[in-house]
């Protein structure tokens, strides 16, 4: 029995003393000062009780309650809440170099192959490389212009069940302009020709879904909710795809060279990577993080917006009604809409604007302090999170609208709403992917009598 009773009573010993190790040195930490407002914490698990099925409407509460500037915890992992916009402008303006990385989870370490994507990789040299490679090459005003039969080709497509279409159209379209293909098996070979679409669908949900042992240490290295075994899954099947993409891009490189073929995103990461002179390699693992980053921000994402806004629109009929009689003004009824219909259209855009801040499809685009830091006489310490709340103090619904309807332009629009992010760090395909969202959401609104559920036009 002594020998029973002692080897239970070394590893209760060895739990204790960690314990009251990890507290003290948490209590020596000499930058543990004050910090912004929020409500009392439980032990371990922090302020996860606190959260509702709709996260970012719990957040919006807590703001409303405890101020512009809250600071949460989430088990062991610390953040911050910024809700009006001065406080956004303070955080993601003034101290954008701080809050210059993103929060990492096993999910976002895995997909971005180890940092070597771009969404996710720190901020440093590598980062600043690929930023100023997406600006100037692969989502430059030459690549983008180069790419719109593609665009316009998918969006000749869109018919009948509306969601499953939606996030097929949107899919394509990235996939095409990414990597000259829809990513389905070409003819002749076996697969399922909308692997793509889900693959982009599972990981947006696995990048975007709470993992226990992401912000409790306790359990940390257990995989208890079976996240690290569906991401396993996930990546293979997307590495498979993608090996099998550029091994048939490669393939055919040298014809399309010669012929004068339109070069996707991919044929420009493969010349980078051969090329000798470059101040960074890309590596095989950048290339596929990078093409996986523009599918899953420029798929899932623009095909829920979309949803959101024809929801929005079908429940708010004069809104609708407005929408519609702008495109029938502008665009008329004998020719199918255009990305340079656009800028003609302020009430489309302000729709789409409106449902960006109200259902944000990225609700949590986070960032991370790289350092210790002092903001409006708050400490914030290295590896605190930073969130924008998307329904900021005095900016109540429908304001947006009502700016459009009067011809007015917001002022610190991104400040309002950062579906995007913001600073240094906002997304550099934003602007592709509103011509994408806004040109599709026009092409519906001129090609379908929408009407409420169970409402015959």
């Amino acid at each position: 029995m002594e020998v029973i009773s002692f080897s239970y009573a070394v590893p209760l010993v060895v739990l204790v003393a960690t314990v009251v190790f990890l507290v003290v040195k948490r209590a020596d930490r000499p930058f543990n000062g004050r910090r912004p407002p929020g409500p009392a914490a439980l032990p371990i698990i922090g302020h996860l009780h606190l959260l509702d099925p709709k996260v970012h409407q719990s957040f919006d509460k807590l703001c409303e309650k405890y101020g512009p500037v809250i600071s949460l915890r989430f088990g062991s992992t610390h953040a911050v809440f910024v809700s009006t916009v001065e406080a956004a402008a303070e955080f993601f303006k003034n101290h954008d170099l701080v809050f210059g990385n993103r929060p990492q989870s096993r999910a976002s370490r895995r997909f971005a192959y180890d940092s070597a994507g771009f969404a996710f990789a720190p901020y440093g040299a590598y980062w600043r490389f690929v930023k100023k490679l997406a600006i100037t090459e692969l989502l430059s005003a030459r690549t983008v212009e180069q790419l719109l039969p593609l665009r316009r080709q998918e969006l000749r497509k869109v018919k009948v069940d509306v969601s499953h279409e939606l996030i097929k159209m949107t899919n394509n379209t990235v996939a095409r302009m990414a990597t000259g293909r829809t990513c389905a098996p070409a003819e002749g070979e076996s697969g399922d020709p909308e692997e793509s679409m889900k693959l982009v669908k599972q990981v947006a949900e696995l990048i975007g879904s709470f993992n226990l042992s992401d912000h409790v240490w306790l359990p940390r290295g257990w995989d208890l909710q079976g996240c690290n075994r569906r991401i396993e899954d996930v990546l293979h099947r997307y590495d498979t795809m993608m090996e099998r993409i550029i091994k048939q891009k490669e393939a055919t490189r040298g014809a399309r060279r010669g012929g004068g073929a339109t070069l996707d995103l991919l044929d420009i990461l493969l010349d980078l990577s051969e090329n000798k002179g470059a101040n960074i390699k890309l590596t095989r693992e950048n290339i596929k993080g990078i093409i996986l980053d523009i599918l899953v921000a420029g798929s899932d994402s623009s095909a829920v917006t979309l949803e959101w806004a024809l929801t929005e629109l079908i429940n708010h009929p004069e809104m609708l009604q407005k929408a519609r009689e702008e495109v029938d003004r502008v665009v008329g009824r004998d020719r199918l809409v255009e990305e340079a219909d656009i800028s003609g259209l302020p009430n489309v855009q302000a729709v789409i604007r409106e449902t960006l801040r109200l259902h944000p499809a990225a609700a949590f685009v986070s960032r991370e302090s790289r350092k210790d830091t002092t903001i409006y006489g708050y400490n914030i310490p290295a590896g605190t999170s930073l969130f924008p709340v998307g329904r900021p103090a005095g900016v109540p619904p429908g304001e947006v609208l009502l700016q459009a309807d009067n011809g007015q332009e917001l002022k610190q629009e991104q400040l309002r709403s950062l579906p995007f992010g913001g600073g240094r760090r906002i997304c550099p395909g934003a602007g592709l992917a509103q011509q994408v969202v806004h040109t599709a959401l026009t092409a519906l609104l001129q090609c379908f009598d929408w009407q409420p559920y169970g409402i015959l036009g």
